[in-house]
Parts: C-alpha cells; sequence; structure tokens
C-alpha cells in the first residue's frame, strides 16, 4: 500500500490529534491514589503486627503463669483440704447443734428453779405449811413425807392383833449402819 502522504507526517498529525493531556492527569492521580492507599496499608499493617507482638507478648505472660499456676496445683492436696474443711465444717455443725440443746435444757432447768425459788419465797422462812408448829413436829412430819415419798405407808399386822395406834417404831439414832436401816426398810414395803 502506498500512502500519500509521509509516513512521519502523518505519524506526527496522528499524534496532534490525540489529547493525551487528561489521561496523563488520570494515571498521575490513580499513581498518587494507589501511593496514598499503599502508605495507608504499610501504616495498617504496621500497626497490626504492632499489635500481634503485643498480643504475643501477652499470651506468653499468661501461658507462663498458667503453666506455673497448674504445674503449683496438686489435685489430691486440693480435694484433701476441701474434705478436712467439710469435715471440720460438720464437727461445728454437731457442736453448735449439741450446745443448742444444753443451752435449751439449762434454760428450762432453770426456769424450773426460779419457779421453785418463787415457791419458796411465798411459804418464807418458817415453811408456810408448817409455820406455827413445834420443831419436833416439822421434824416428824418432814420424816413421815420423805418415807410417803419412798412409798412406806401405815399398815395393820398380819395376825389381826394390831390395835388401834399401834406402829412399829424404828429408831435412826445412827448405832446401826445406813445398809441395815435401807435393808430394814425395804424389807417392811
Amino acid at each position: 500500500m502506498l500512502l500519500d502522504e509521509d509516513p512521519a507526517t502523518l505519524i506526527h498529525h496522528t499524534i496532534g490529534n490525540f489529547n493525551i493531556t487528561p489521561d496523563k492527569l488520570a494515571v498521575a492521580r490513580i499513581n498518587e491514589s494507589l501511593s496514598t492507599l499503599q502508605q495507608a496499608r504499610d501504616l495498617r499493617v504496621r500497626e497490626a503486627e504492632s499489635a500481634l507482638k503485643k498480643l504475643a507478648r501477652t499470651h506468653s505472660t499468661l501461658s507462663s503463669h498458667h503453666q506455673e499456676t497448674l504445674s503449683s496445683h496438686s489435685p489430691s492436696a486440693h480435694s484433701s483440704l476441701i474434705s478436712s474443711l467439710d469435715t471440720q465444717k460438720f464437727r461445728i455443725a454437731k457442736s453448735a447443734s449439741d450446745l443448742e440443746i444444753e443451752s435449751e435444757r439449762l434454760s428450762s432447768h432453770l426456769s424450773d428453779l426460779q419457779a421453785r425459788l418463787q415457791e419458796l419465797e411465798v411459804q418464807g422462812n418458817e415453811g408456810g405449811e408448817f409455820r406455827g408448829r413445834g420443831l419436833g413436829d416439822d421434824e416428824v412430819a418432814l420424816r413421815l413425807k420423805v418415807y410417803r415419798g419412798l412409798g412406806m405407808d401405815v399398815e395393820k399386822d398380819g395376825d389381826g392383833n394390831g390395835r388401834e395406834g399401834d406402829v412399829r417404831i424404828v429408831n435412826l439414832d445412827g448405832r446401826q449402819s445406813r445398809f441395815f436401816y435401807a435393808n430394814h426398810f425395804w424389807k417392811i414395803v
């Protein structure tokens, strides 16, 4: 193919007709944006690496602390301690319960004694129902009361010879032993 015009002139006119300045500006803007993006990406990568190193150090510290804790922890010693503490807890609870029961018993006993004290205070120093009698009467009445409390009572002779007012008299003058008196009264009963 033959050209009517010189190829160099043709190329020069073709280049002149192309307007590449806006394209050059666009490529420059794109290169600048790519450069900015690369810088931002590099900054993010450095921040991420820094955070990763910090987390790695924290992980290392926590891992060593965890390993140290695991090595110092003894499951058998822990269960033994828990068992002994449970035993101690139950002993303390039992003691507290026993003391509470004893406290209630003593409180009841105290109220009984206080009631008895009031009763005695009402009777006064003379003894209430025995007031006005002679000393001998008080002694005999007290002895009879003790004997009746033991279940001893006045009874007639088995042979029918008993008279009204007939009594067996046992002198408690201390000439015999206590054993003798105890046996004698139990035989009578």
